[in-house]
């Protein structure tokens, strides 16, 4: 059922649950004084990407590639960082005074 918020002349908002099919309150709840059904934009729902859905519900090729996806790898070979460096073209001196 939605929610429909209300405002009395005097300044009191209030809320009700009521079917779409009932009409609206007349009344205030609080004081009695004439209400009007205030116009809301309500709520958005909005879904980007594959694989999301209403339902929440995931096709079975999205499960299947996501067990894939979870499987363990094979490592990447490690390279040595002394291997990475440029090379200076002179060795560096071994007591570093210089």
């Amino acid at each position: 059922m939605p929610t429909y918020e209300y405002r009395c002349e005097k300044g009191h908002t209030f809320e009700r649950f009521q079917r779409m099919t009932e009409p609206p309150l007349e009344a205030c709840v609080e004081c009695g004084a004439p209400a009007q059904r205030l116009l809301s934009p309500g709520a958005g729902i909005l879904f980007k990407g594959s694989g999301f859905y209403i339902t929440d519900n995931r096709s079975e090729s999205y499960k299947k590639d996501a067990q894939a996806d979870a499987a363990p790898k094979p490592a990447a070979p490690k390279t040595d960082s002394a291997a990475t460096k440029p090379d200076s073209g002179s060795p560096e001196p071994a007591g570093g005074d210089g």
